[in-house]
């Protein structure tokens, strides 16, 4: 059964390794439903979000071919219920469509949206959330003539509570240890 999965990816800040990452997917004819890359909380290792829809044994063995890259320090497979995750939409929508009536700011309003900018032709409305609410508000500003649209990916952090410093600690005592 095919179920959402995040993927934390650690690695060093490498060029070419996201393309490397993405061809593990391509291989496996994976279809990456949102990836984002930022820093982690440790200066000068960065991570990788990368959500994807399939089996626990396909995401499963994508982790383990991701730990075999060189620059990746460690991937970790969660399921939706082991992190706490938002995404961030910006709507572009016509100053004329505000001016008009009432109705996209009670839109607006009702979930929990901002207005980022007001401009003389348009304004930028911010909301965060999961994808099925930043799609709705997508859906109830559509009628108003949304000039553009942008969603980020996913960005999560995980429940339990290790940091990934003890993770990275428990590496290189594993590497000593299989080294002597």
């Amino acid at each position: 059964m095919n179920r959402l999965y995040t993927i934390s990816i650690f690695t060093e800040n490498v060029p070419g390794l996201l393309h490397r990452v993405t061809t593990i997917f391509t291989k496996r004819n994976l279809n990456i439903e949102s990836i984002t890359a930022s820093e982690s909380e440790i200066r000068g290792i960065h991570r990788y979000t990368v959500v994807l829809k399939s089996s626990y044994e396909l995401a499963i063995k994508v982790v383990n071919q991701l730990e075999k890259q060189v620059d990746i320090l460690k991937a970790f497979l969660h399921e939706e219920d082991e992190i706490i995750h938002q995404e961030i939409a910006l709507y572009k929508v016509s100053t004329d469509a505000l001016m008009k009536g009432k109705e996209v700011e009670k839109i607006v309003r009702e979930h929990h949206a901002r207005i980022l900018t007001f401009e003389k032709e348009y304004i930028v409305i911010e909301k965060t959330g999961h994808m099925n609410e930043t799609q709705d508000l997508y859906d109830k500003l559509e009628p108003y003539g949304l000039l553009e649209f942008v969603r980020s990916g996913r960005v999560a952090i995980t429940k339990p509570i290790k940091k990934l410093s003890e993770y990275l600690k428990d590496l290189e005592n594993n590497y000593r240890f299989n080294k002597q």
